[in-house]
């Protein structure tokens, strides 16, 4: 059982030790899962169209989510001229119900699981909340990236 102590240290070290890799691993939407939470914990984020275009118009906006899945073409045309107009960073998720998920639109069961999700069109990111690791990883993907 020593042996297996001994093997077991080394690995909580190495773990320890890689933190900063783990965190240029991390995937660009992981990352924005938590800048999203980090930004609904500190009231710094919006959800809806509507109060959407309000942040972006008031020029109060960091970073603006868009869902891949809206159908109507004005939604996403407006959505677009207003990130490009006041040049904010426009990020596109595949499904409004993931999205809505991540704004914290549904209801969380006893077992930690997600139900009665809502879809989510648009969510604006008006304060980041704390300089987390997540934060850095999207920022950098976001400047890597350049203009979309």
């Amino acid at each position: 059982m020593s042996d297996t102590e001994g093997e077991a240290t080394p690995v909580v070290e190495n773990t320890t030790g890689e933190t900063t890799a783990a965190a240029e691993k991390m995937d660009v939407f992981e990352a924005l899962q938590k800048v999203l939470k980090t930004s609904l914990i500190h009231d710094g984020l919006v959800r809806g169209l509507r109060q959407a275009v309000k942040a972006l118009d008031r020029r109060q906006a960091h970073l603006c989510v868009l869902a891949g899945n809206v159908d109507e073409p004005n939604y996403v045309a407006l959505v677009r001229a207003l990130c490009d107009e006041h040049e904010v960073k426009l990020v596109k998720v595949p499904e409004s119900k993931q999205l809505g998920e991540w704004v914290g639109l549904c209801k969380i069961d006893d077992e930690g699981n997600p139900r009665k999700v809502v879809g989510c069109g648009c969510a604006v990111v008006k304060d980041f909340g704390e300089d987390t690791e997540a934060l850095q990883v999207l920022l950098e993907y976001l400047s890597a990236r350049g203009k979309e």
